[in-house]
């Protein structure tokens, strides 16, 4: 059984505060306002890695008012779980497995 995970998907979340905001964001749906007060990042570079997140698919965004909220998309995140789980389970089924040198 041959995997492959999602590497762009991996490249998105690799970064710290990406990765702090999708922690933030599993919990409850949060405007720019909000990620600002907990992640003390200021508001243009939030902006940015909030675009980077969604343009990945990794939020989405919902109007409300004047603000807009992002909310994670749960489905992406588990498919990526379901990525690392299939290679987790290549690795155990390979772990006797060994080439030969020439």
């Amino acid at each position: 059984m041959m995997t492959s995970v999602d590497t762009e998907l991996i490249r998105v979340l690799g970064d710290p505060l990406r990765l702090q905001i999708v922690t933030l964001l599993a919990k409850e749906a949060l405007c720019t306002t909000h990620l600002v007060e907990e992640t003390g990042a200021r508001q243009t570079n939030l902006s940015n890695h909030l675009r980077v997140l969604r343009e990945a698919g990794v939020v989405e965004t919902e109007p409300c008012g004047r603000f807009t909220y992002y909310k994670l998309r749960p489905d992406v995140i588990a498919s990526l779980a379901g990525q690392f789980t299939d290679l987790a389970e290549s690795a155990r089924t390979a772990a006797d497995n060994k080439r030969s040198c020439p």
